[in-house]
């Protein structure tokens, strides 16, 4: 009986390191006529989930951060209707066509 016990605590415990949440690195923007109330209410409800602000734009209304799926769709379903994009922070590479 022992044994079953220790291992169903070893499977809890390898189910509960599964389910952590991954962090993502995205850019969030907003068109220029969104309230700064929003852009804010969205950086807080990231910080408050754990994830961190990484870059805030001055040419664009928006920021980049490092935050867990779950609040980055949270966010991005209530933003929505601000037509807020989230999308992956990636390095952007250009390379010619004809090799050099």
């Amino acid at each position: 009986m022992r044994f079953f016990s220790t291992v169903l605590a070893a499977l809890a415990v390898a189910h509960s390191a599964s389910a952590v949440d991954v962090q993502k690195s995205v850019i969030v923007s907003f068109p220029s006529e969104t309230t700064d109330d929003v852009v804010n209410r969205a950086k807080d409800d990231i910080r408050k989930a754990g994830g961190i602000i990484t870059h805030e734009y001055q040419l664009i209304k928006g920021f980049a951060a490092k935050a867990p799926q779950k609040i980055l769709e949270t966010v991005s379903a209530w933003s929505a209707e601000f037509n807020a994009v989230i999308e992956e922070d990636q390095v952007v590479e250009i390379s010619s066509s004809n090799g050099h």
